[in-house]
């Protein structure tokens, strides 16, 4: 029998390679992939010096989550070998002055949609976690009051976009409307937004409550890292109670079974790592195993597809969590953020 220190030491081991991932990459520039609105000859400039606080891990988006992978780890295991090396590359991160000029890129004209909605998400999830630990450590409190306005900001352009989005993306990419919205809707809760937790609730069921049948053979695209149809049952199962959920799922994934078998949903198969789209798959895998752990959580608790979601949650991430390495910075400067996603069970335990 394993005993609970040693548990607790492979434990480590495994979020302090997510931590070294991220520490790696946060402030290293270049390679750098930007999607960047020039307004004039003065916004051809580096990357550090257009977004100095997410200017690494190959794009912003990547740099924002990676600083919350950071946070996250620092505020869970305070006592970790990793943690004095995070909370230093925080602290040279978010600085006030470094926020206030992303909060002055993201105003600039023509950035409305810089970043909407994955980076966006990802951008409040970071808000939620330095919220969450100024609780707990008041020495947090000025990187969370720093963040606060560039949070409102993030918030405040998905607010005005969400209304005039007729219909979702159901793709498996960045531009996945129900992924994104299911990271938002827990930084509504945790900031008690309740404006904010409306309209996320009112889109998702205007966009997903009457679907039927998922095509959920389609998947996965060889580039996808979310699934489409699993990202919304996610997103769904905090919509519903638990009973309306139940009723949900059968008319939108009639196929799952009620029987601990995995073969329904087959594991995704990456054929070069050294590709950064054909790697995507490794987080497909990552993220496909935290969606059914949470749509599992979302059903009552007599529910036999309990048993399908539960096994291929097991599946997929027993192969995908020994594939988070820095082999290579394809998936190295991103992989260790659904990772830590997974194994924190943030989604599940979005205040936590």
């Amino acid at each position: 029998m394993t005993s609970p220190n040693a548990e607790a030491s492979s434990f480590e081991d495994a979020t302090g390679r997510f931590a070294n991932l991220a520490l790696s990459c946060i402030h290293t520039e270049y390679p750098n992939k930007i999607a960047h609105v020039l307004n004039s000859a003065e916004d051809a400039r580096t990357p550090s010096q257009l977004t100095p606080a997410f200017y690494g891990c190959f794009d912003h988006h990547s740099s924002v989550h990676g600083h919350w992978l950071l946070a996250r780890l620092a505020r869970l295991y305070p006592q970790a070998s990793y943690t004095p090396a995070a909370r230093q590359a925080l602290a040279k991160s978010l600085t006030k002055a470094n926020l206030e000029a992303e909060l002055a890129y993201m105003n600039a004209p023509g950035r409305a949609g810089f970043e909407r909605p994955y980076g966006l998400a990802w951008m409040l999830q970071l808000g939620a976690e330095l919220r969450q630990w100024a609780k707990q450590d008041a020495s947090v409190a000025a990187w969370a009051a720093d963040f606060a306005p560039l949070e409102q900001r993030a918030a405040g352009q998905l607010k005005n976009w969400l209304p005039k989005l007729r219909t979702p993306m159901r793709v498996g990419e960045h531009s996945q409307t129900a992924f994104a919205l299911g990271l938002a809707r827990d930084w509504a809760v945790e900031a008690q937004d309740k404006a904010f937790l409306a309209l996320i609730d009112e889109r998702a069921m205007t966009y997903f409550g009457k679907d039927r049948d998922c095509p959920l053979r389609f998947e996965p695209g060889g580039e996808d890292f979310v699934s489409a149809c699993l990202g919304e049952a996610d997103l769904m199962r905090r919509v519903l109670a638990p009973q309306a959920y139940a009723k949900w799922l059968s008319i939108a994934l009639p196929t799952i079974p009620k029987t601990a078998s995995a073969d329904w949903l087959p594991v995704g198969i990456v054929t070069d790592r050294t590709d950064g789209k054909l790697a995507h798959t490794d987080g497909l895998n990552l993220s496909r195993a935290w969606m059914l752990e949470g749509m599992a959580a979302g059903l009552p608790a007599h529910d036999k597809r309990r048993l399908a979601l539960l096994a291929a949650a097991k599946a997929h991430r027993d192969i995908a969590l020994p594939a988070v390495t820095g082999e290579h910075y394809e998936g190295g400067h991103w992989l260790g953020t659904f990772a830590t996603y997974l194994v924190t069970q943030r989604g599940l335990k979005a205040g936590h």
